[in-house]
């Protein structure tokens, strides 16, 4: 990978232009939101068709049967079935945790909150080059642990018109409700505005290609939306105590996600910097993925080199990437100084890969510097927070004024006018 040297280097290097992912994509805008407005209009027709335009194959129904669904779990290996059922139940434990912890309610006293669960959501979940359980997973449980009512689920169909077994066994450990072999921005389209076989949701969540993230932006709105999602990415600050091979895996671990992905090593060390890229050599000869693994490192891979740990936290939280990792002495003691991450990995131990599949936390993350202001999908992702008022006489006394001059500076006199009557009438009282 390219090395580049010094403080200033890396940043000119780490800068991203000030506009996200989806800027530049006039044409394919166009054809999204021709697209939505299809669905919209035509509705299971629309969706029929764009499936077999893009996927291949016409289908005799959108919707997976609930019998093929409960099938699927025993036509994957039992090998694969207790790891997906490991990673159901800790992506579980995980967020009912952070639901007791954080969604607690306040319904004593005079102000408060209450917490409602929203009632549907959907998840689109990627076909592209092979099924993706682990995305369905850490997108469908938080929403059930949260209390959504409705989980609906679509994907794109395999050439033979069939949703993967693998997905459907995904789905049922999730408790997902309903599954339609639909993907792409017609999914998204047919989620927010709903078709004859396809129910409109309140949120819809989950990764895909530009087109999915694109038909997502606009239908924002109309719905909600987790997020915008853009190539994955890491960074890892090592210094020279670090593992060169453990560096070098992790790196080529996140430039096979595909040609955009970014693997960026920020280093204390020349040594390591040159280390680290004989291990890249060494372990990309023989990966499956080689050439999308090493047309991602060259355009998007990068190895930087400053003086000390700080400079290095300093370009990370510049860059804010979706995976950060400390493999540096003393990791711990640098975690309140990272900023913007969208995950944080503590230590040569806290494997990234780890997260991607089994360890807990949700992997849909937020990327291309949106974690400056985005957060990790989470159980706060699926309710939404009503605030409670029960003010009185006395507040009306304490307050009413205050209001009303406020309102009168606002040019709103009906307002001021609403707390005036109040006042009036205690006065009179």
């Amino acid at each position: 990978m390219k090395i580049v040297e010094g403080y200033a280097a890396a940043k000119s290097a780490l800068s991203r232009p000030a506009q996200n992912a989806l800027a530049g994509a006039d044409a394919r805008e166009k054809t999204v939101r021709q697209i939505i407005d299809d669905v919209r209009r035509r509705g299971d027709a629309a969706i029929y068709d764009y499936t077999e335009k893009f996927d291949g194959v016409r289908l005799a129904s959108l919707e997976v049967d609930k019998k093929e669904i409960d099938r699927a779990a025993k036509e994957i290996d039992a090998g694969l079935r207790g790891a997906l059922k490991l990673a159901a139940d800790r992506i579980a434990a995980y967020h009912a945790e952070q639901k007791n912890i954080l969604l607690k309610e306040k319904t004593g006293g005079k102000l408060g909150w209450v917490i409602r669960p929203l009632d549907s959501v959907g998840v689109h979940v990627p076909g592209f080059s092979a099924p993706l359980p682990s995305s369905l997973l850490m997108t469908a449980i938080p929403a059930r642990v949260a209390g959504v009512k409705e989980i609906v689920l679509v994907t794109p169909p395999g050439k033979r018109g069939r949703v993967s077994p693998l997905t459907l066994a995904a789905a049922a450990l999730a408790g997902v409700d309903r599954v339609f072999a639909v993907g792409g921005a017609q999914a998204v389209a047919a989620l927010a505005y709903g078709t004859e076989s396809v129910p409109r949701v309140d949120k819809v969540c989950g990764p895909g290609n530009i087109y999915v993230s694109l038909a997502k932006k606009m239908v924002y709105g109309v719905v909600g939306i987790d997020g915008l999602y853009g190539p994955s990415e890491v960074i890892i600050i090592a210094d020279e105590t670090a593992n060169p091979a453990y560096c070098a895996a992790d790196l080529l671990a996140q430039a096979e996600h595909g040609s955009l992905a970014a693997a960026v090593l920020i280093t204390t060390s020349r040594r390591m910097a040159d280390r680290v890229n004989g291990e890249i050599e060494r372990q990309l000869a023989d990966l499956p993925r080689k050439n999308i693994t090493s047309e991602a490192l060259e355009k998007r891979g990068l190895i930087a080199l400053v003086g000390n740990v700080d400079e290095a936290i300093e370009l990370a939280n510049l860059y804010a990437p979706e995976h950060l990792c400390l493999v540096v002495a003393g990791a711990a003691s640098y975690v309140d100084k990272v900023r913007h991450a969208g995950c944080l990995f503590v230590g040569e131990n806290a494997v990234e890969v780890l997260v991607d599949y089994v360890a807990g936390p949700s992997h849909v993350l937020p990327t291309d510097g949106t974690a400056r202001f985005g957060s990790t999908l989470n159980i706060s992702d699926f309710v939404k927070i009503m605030t409670v008022v029960r003010t009185d006489e006395d507040d009306i006394r304490e307050l009413g004024n205050a209001a009303s001059i406020i309102a009168s500076a606002e040019g709103l006199d009906a307002h001021a006018r609403a707390v005036a009557k109040r006042l009036e009438g205690k006065a009179r009282g």
